[in-house]
């Protein structure tokens, strides 16, 4: 029998700004366009495991941890900031969405112990959303 997969979804707002430094300001704007400038979102984040369904307790995953999980080490770093100034992951990266769910992916994924993270996905506005599957491609 295939595991099932459940998601939990997670809301935070941040800001960011796309650009290099050592680029022109007519340059960045060139590359970047209005997101050369600093501008926020109400981000919604989804996280989905799976695992084998606990015949206890009926659940594939302690939805409990999993919250804790994900606010101690991901919400609590981007929640309010201004995420390329702010995350020192960010470092030498834009704060593009592509590499938000990666930076997600890595702060999930060693602290998951039984269920599997399977898909991180992040939703930057109602139309555009980003998703992440680690190694399960």
């Amino acid at each position: 029998m295939a595991n099932p997969y459940i998601t939990k979804v997670f809301h935070f707002c941040a800001a960011h700004q796309y650009g290099h430094g050592d680029w022109s300001a007519e340059r960045n704007w060139e590359t970047f366009g209005p997101d050369a400038r600093v501008h926020g979102h109400n981000y919604a984040l989804e996280i989905t495991v799976t695992g084998p369904v606990n015949p206890d307790t009926g659940f594939c995953v302690d939805l409990g941890e999993l919250k804790k999980i994900v606010e101690e080490n991901v919400i609590s770093q981007l929640d309010h900031s201004q995420i390329e100034k702010d995350v020192p992951w960010f470092e030498g990266k834009q704060p593009s969405s592509e590499n938000m769910v990666q930076f997600v992916w890595e702060e999930i994924e060693a602290r998951m112990k039984g269920p599997r993270l399977y898909r991180v996905r992040l939703r930057e506005t109602p139309t555009i959303f980003t998703d992440y599957y680690g190694r399960n491609i």
